[in-house]
């Protein structure tokens, strides 16, 4: 995957796919610390601690169609190159936590894409789904969720049509927490 909203995309897919009626994407830089933070968490159905214990082999998957599984592992692989870590969380029944840390600033780190069309796409795509996005610089922050769009919208959500206007919504609140802004 190229840039961290590819994997962003995929994590998510795996949500919807465990029954997620809520997803919750972060995305928060801290600069002092030098570390960016992805935490996916959702309400699907969860995973048994030895599924969690395995997830991160490629070998390892729960779909039927095919017999790996590279998001995860993918994923863990970026966030160690890059000086960071993969954990997970998971409880049957509840739901899953999926949280990668990467170095802010070192040089294997992939870009993070374009996370605003990332979460409209998914948003989109999914309109059953309560997707909330946190993106966050240091102690300022943007949050946007679907179920408040929905009700600013009307009930037929985020349409095709609609589409593009809330992606330049989206990424317009990501630039005015852009690092160089803040420096």
């Amino acid at each position: 995957m190229n840039d961290l909203a590819m994997h962003i995309l995929d994590i998510v897919q795996n949500s919807i796919s465990a029954n997620a009626t809520w997803v919750e994407i972060a995305i928060l830089i801290n600069l002092m610390q030098d570390v960016l933070t992805i935490r996916i968490s959702d309400n699907g159905k969860g995973m048994p601690p030895e599924m969690v214990k395995r997830v991160t082999d490629p070998f390892v998957t729960s779909r039927t169609t095919r017999k790996v599984g590279l998001g995860l592992p993918l994923l863990k692989d970026s966030a160690e190159q890059s000086g960071g870590k993969l954990g997970i969380e998971s409880t049957v029944g509840k739901g899953t936590v999926v949280e990668a840390t990467f170095g802010w600033s070192n040089i294997d780190r992939p870009p993070l894409g374009n996370i605003a069309n990332a979460y409209v796409m998914l948003a989109t795509m999914n309109p059953y789904i309560n997707l909330a996005l946190k993106y966050a610089v240091n102690e300022n922050e943007y949050d946007i969720c679907t179920n408040d769009l929905k009700e600013a919208l009307g009930d037929d959500g985020i349409t095709p049509d609609m589409f593009k206007p809330i992606e330049g919504l989206v990424q317009n609140s990501i630039d005015e927490l852009s690092v160089d802004k803040l420096y």
